[in-house]
C-alpha cells in the first residue's frame, strides 16, 4: 500500500513527521485542562448511561488514542456525551435486564456495535448518509434531550426516586416522591447547580480582576466543577453525610480498564442494532459539526468519511476497555481548541491523564455526592438547549418548522429514539412532498437584457402563441406526474399556442420516469399541433438524453440559452434561426 493512501487511513502519519517540541508542549498543556474537565463529566456521563462511574473512566482512555491515530480533527476531543448517554440508556433499557455485569456487557456491545457500523460506512464513503438529518431536527432533538436529560437529573438533586423515559413520567415521578426529599442533598446540588452556574460566566472575569493572566484564568475556570466535586466529597467524607442519606458515588475500582469482550448473542444484537445505528448517525453529525467548525478557525480540513473510521474505532475501543458509546463532544472540544491544542497527540495525552486518576484517584471518589455530578449534567446539557430554533424555523420554513416541532414533542412524550427517528421519516417525507411539486413559473423577457424572470412578479415581454416554462427541481419519479399535469393544464388554457419551451437551468437529473414523462408529453403536445422545445439543459443532463430516443422524437429543438429560443420563435424570425441548436454543456 502506498503511503499516500496509508495516509488516507492512518492521519498520524501526516501531522507526526512535523510534530516537535512546541507542539507537544500546547498538546499538553491543552491536556492537562481537558483532563480537570473530562474526569468528573466522564462520570456523570456513565451514571446518565445507567452504568457504574469507573465505565466513563473507561470510554474516555482508549478512544482517545484510537482517535489520534485514526481521527483528522486537530481539536476534536472525544469521549462520553449527554445526548449519546440517554440514548444509551434508552437502547440498554430496552433490554430489560437487572444484573449490572449484564447491563454492563450491554453497554460495551452496543459500543462495539457502534464502532463496527461506524467504521464500515467509513471503509464504503457512506458519510452522506448522515445528511438525511437536517440541521433543524438535529437541534429540536438536542433541545428535547437536553430537557428530558436536565429532567431525569432532579432526582439526584432531590435525593429521591423517579423512574421514567419520557418527560411526563419523569415528572410524574419526581411529583410523586417529593415529599421523600433529602434536604441535605438537595442543600448540596442546588448549591454546587448555582455554583457551576456561576463558575461558566462569573468566575473567570473575577479571576482577570483580582490580577492573574487570561491563560491561568481560564484554566481556573474550566476546573469549576473538578472543585465542586472536591469540595462536596470533603464535606460529605468530613460530616458523615452518607449516613444522613446522601447517596454517593461508591467504591470506584481501581487500576486500568480491563479488556473487555462484546457479547454475540443474536437477541441482544438484534434489540441494540437499531439503537446502535442512531447513535453513531447522531453522534457522527453531532462530531463533525463540531470538527469543521473548528478546522475552519485554524484553515484547516477534516475529510468526513475519514472521522467515521475514525469515531468507529474510537467506539471499538471502548467497547474492548470496559466503556459505552462515545462521540466528539462540543463542550471538551472547544476548550480543547482553546487550550491550544495543536494535533491529535493532545487527546493521547489526555488518555494518561485519565488513565492515572483510574490509578490514583478513584478511591477518593467514594463519598462524592452524585447530587454534584447531577448538578454537573444539568448545567452541562442546559447550554445544549434552545428552543429558539422553533420560532426561526416558524418564520423561515412551516415544513421545517413541522419536522423540528414534531422531533420535540415526539423525544419528550413518547422517547429519544421515537423521536429522532420520526425526525428522520418526517424530514424526508417533507422532502418529498416538497419535491414532488417542483415549483414551475411562466417566465418572459426582461425588457432591454436577455434575462428571463416570472411572469408574476415582473414586468417582462412575452411572445404570442409561445408558453415558456422554467422548471425549477431536479426530475425524478416523485414529481414527474405532477409536471406532465401541469404542462398540459397549462396548455390547455392557452389559445393558439404554437410552441411550448421547459426551461431546465435548476434540472440537475432526469430519472428514467421523468424521461417518459417528457416523451408523453412530447407526443401529446404533438397531437396537438404544439412544438415542444428544451433550453439550458445542463451538459450532465443533456447527456442522458442523448443515449436515449427522446431527442430524435423531440417535435422542437434544444436551445443552449432561452434568449436564443426567444430569437428564433419571434414571429418576425428568419427562416434560418429555427435550425437546431443542441446544447453541447
Amino acid at each position: 500500500m502506498r503511503l499516500p493512501r496509508l495516509t488516507r487511513y492512518l492521519p498520524i502519519l501526516d501531522w507526526a513527521r512535523s510534530y516537535d517540541r512546541d507542539t507537544a508542549t500546547s498538546d499538553l498543556v491543552a491536556a492537562v485542562i481537558v483532563t480537570i474537565m473530562l474526569i468528573p463529566q466522564s462520570l456523570a456521563y456513565a451514571l446518565l448511561a445507567g452504568l457504574p462511574a469507573e465505565m466513563g473512566l473507561y470510554a474516555s482512555i482508549l478512544p482517545l488514542v484510537a482517535y489520534a491515530i485514526f481521527g483528522t480533527s486537530r481539536a476534536l476531543a472525544v469521549g462520553p456525551v449527554a445526548v449519546v448517554s440517554l440514548m444509551t440508556a434508552a437502547a440498554i433499557g430496552q433490554l430489560g435486564l437487572s444484573d449490572p455485569a449484564q447491563i454492563a456487557l450491554a453497554a460495551v456491545t452496543l459500543a462495539f456495535i457502534s464502532g463496527v457500523f461506524l467504521v464500515a460506512i467509513g471503509v464504503l464513503r457512506l458519510g452522506f448518509l448522515a445528511n438525511f438529518l437536517s440541521h433543524p431536527v438535529i437541534a429540536g432533538f438536542i433541545t428535547a434531550s437536553g430537557v428530558l436529560i436536565a429532567a431525569s437529573q432532579l432526582k439526584h438533586i432531590f435525593g429521591i426516586s423517579a423512574e421514567g423515559h419520557t418527560l411526563v413520567d419523569l415528572v410524574g415521578a419526581l411529583i410523586a416522591h417529593l415529599p421523600e426529599t433529602n434536604f441535605i442533598t438537595l442543600a448540596i446540588g442546588a448549591a454546587a447547580t448555582g455554583f457551576l452556574f456561576w463558575v461558566r460566566k462569573g468566575l473567570k472575569p473575577l479571576l482577570r480582576k483580582m490580577g492573574l493572566g487570561p491563560r491561568m484564568a481560564d484554566i481556573l475556570a474550566k476546573a469549576g466543577p473538578v472543585a465542586a466535586v472536591a469540595v462536596t466529597t470533603l464535606l460529605t467524607w468530613g460530616l458523615g453525610l452518607n449516613e444522613m442519606g446522601v447517596k454517593v458515588v461508591g467504591e470506584v475500582p481501581m487500576g486500568l480498564p480491563p479488556f473487555s469482550v462484546p457479547s454475540f448473542d443474536l437477541s441482544m444484537w438484534k434489540t441494540l442494532l437499531m439503537p446502535a445505528v442512531l447513535i453513531s448517525i447522531i453522534g457522527f453529525v453531532e462530531s463533525v459539526s463540531v470538527a469543521q467548525t473548528l478546522a475552519a478557525k485554524r484553515r484547516q480540513r477534516i475529510d468526513p468519511d475519514q472521522e467515521l473510521i475514525g469515531l468507529g474505532a474510537s467506539n471499538i475501543g471502548s467497547a474492548l476497555s470496559g466503556g459505552f458509546p462515545v462521540t466528539g463532544g462540543f463542550s471538551r472540544s472547544v476548550v480543547n481548541f482553546d487550550a491550544g491544542a495543536e494535533t491529535p497527540a493532545a487527546g493521547a495525552y489526555t488518555a494518561v491523564g485519565i488513565g492515572l486518576a483510574t490509578l490514583v484517584l478513584t478511591p477518593l471518589l467514594f463519598f462524592l455526592p452524585r447530587a454534584t455530578l447531577a448538578a454537573t449534567i444539568i448545567v452541562a446539557v442546559l447550554s445544549l438547549v434552545d428552543f429558539s430554533i422553533l420560532k426561526k424555523t416558524w418564520t423561515y420554513s412551516k415544513v421545517d418548522f413541522t419536522a423540528v416541532s414534531a422531533t420535540i414533542v415526539l423525544t419528550l412524550l413518547v422517547g429519544v429514539e421515537v423521536g429522532v427517528s420520526a425526525g428522520v421519516l418526517l424530514s424526508i417525507l417533507l422532502h418529498l412532498y416538497k419535491t414532488s411539486k417542483p415549483h414551475v413559473a411562466e417566465v418572459g423577457l426582461v425588457p432591454g437584457t436577455h434575462h428571463f424572470r416570472n411572469v408574476l412578479r415582473h414586468d417582462v415581454e412575452t411572445l404570442p402563441g409561445v408558453l415558456t416554462l422554467r422548471v425549477d427541481e431536479s426530475l425524478y419519479f416523485v414529481n414527474a406526474r405532477f409536471l406532465e399535469e401541469y404542462v398540459l393544464t397549462r396548455v390547455a388554457e392557452c389559445r393558439n399556442l404554437r410552441h411550448v419551451v421547459l426551461m431546465f437551468p435548476a434540472v440537475n437529473e432526469v430519472d428514467m420516469s421523468a424521461l417518459e414523462t417528457l416523451e408523453e408529453i412530447n407526443r401529446r403536445l404533438s397531437e396537438q399541433g404544439i412544438i415542444l422545445h428544451l433550453t439550458e439543459v445542463k451538459g450532465p443532463v443533456m447527456d442522458r438524453l442523448k443515449r436515449s430516443h427522446f431527442l430524435h422524437e423531440l417535435s422542437g429543438q434544444v436551445f443552449l440559452s432561452q434568449y436564443e429560443a426567444w430569437c428564433a420563435l419571434k414571429p418576425d424570425a428568419p427562416d434560418g434561426a429555427e435550425q437546431e441548436s443542441l446544447a453541447a454543456q
